[in-house]
């Protein structure tokens, strides 16, 4: 059967770069089967597929080639870029159904779009140990432990020393999938934090694994940095704001916005958002 879709880039940087998704039209038509079908055709880290919703705007759902996921940030906000480049949608607030949940959507004039994000779950701690195989070199960031948190999504935030050591890691795809299984996490998310010096004004540099799910490594990730803005806050790393650059070493760079609504220690809310551009 044939399918009409287009192709849109979120979280970009400087009008390049960001992470692409396939956005298929008319996603009511196929079954669970022939959904993970085109996804494995279009061969994008998530595919988006969006019918009507009588819980909101919009409802979407999200495959990659190895089956479906619940929520993917950088997904949602091509598939809102791809809306609002074509006059399907004007700057404005919009809701929409996953399933994960119903998340609220704000696209600004300046066509940033941000997405809200379930409020945080601080999860359990993961031992080194258990990640040392993970990743060659592995020289962690002794200062902080690596923590399961979720937005929507658990993910494994892991510390790195430096944004030089992160640069240089080879991921081991089968020791990932093996803790990522372990653990019931969608992948692993490794960060180093900059200094204050640092001439990017970006609060950390990240890397994002889920093999499990058929992604060695993805350019550009709403759910998981949104989970470490969460996880940062929580250790009183509290930055005007939380910038994350992601994809250097695809050689497709990104940058990702997450914002917090706070009441000292208390997070109220997560927004994570970006811009992007429609390729198709």
């Amino acid at each position: 059967m044939l399918y009409d879709y287009s192709i849109a880039s979120a979280f970009s940087k400087n009008g390049s770069g960001g992470n692409k998704a396939g956005i298929v039209h008319g996603g009511f038509k196929w079954d669970t089967h022939r959904k993970i079908s085109i996804a494995t055709e279009l061969n994008f880290s998530e595919t988006v597929f969006y019918s009507d919703s009588q819980k909101g705007d919009f409802k979407l759902e999200y495959f990659t080639p190895n089956g479906e996921v619940p929520l993917c940030g950088h997904a949602t906000i091509a598939f809102f870029v791809y809306m609002l480049e074509n006059d399907r949608i004007g700057a404005g607030h919009f809701m929409i159904e996953t399933k994960a949940g119903t998340f609220g959507i704000n696209v600004e004039k300046g066509g940033t779009i941000f997405m809200q994000q379930a409020k945080p779950k601080f999860l359990s701690y993961v031992p080194l140990n258990m990640l040392k195989n993970c990743f060659h070199p592995f020289i962690p960031d002794k200062n902080i432990s690596p923590r399961i948190v979720s937005t929507g999504l658990c993910d494994i935030l892991m510390p790195i020393a430096t944004a030089e050591t992160l640069n240089l890691m080879e991921a081991n795809t089968s020791a990932i999938s093996s803790v990522s299984k372990q653990t019931d996490c969608v992948g692993i998310h490794a960060f180093a934090l900059r200094s204050e010096t640092d001439e990017e004004k970006c609060t950390a540099v990240c890397r994002n694994f889920a093999p499990l799910y058929g992604i060695e490594e993805e350019s550009a990730t709403g759910t998981s940095n949104c989970a470490l803005a969460c996880y940062l806050h929580s250790l009183g790393i509290r930055p005007e704001k939380y910038i994350f650059e992601q994809g250097r070493n695809l050689s497709c760079e990104s940058l990702i916005e997450v914002r917090l609504e706070t009441n000292g220690d208390e997070i109220l809310s997560v927004k994570v958002g970006g811009k992007g551009y429609v390729l198709k």
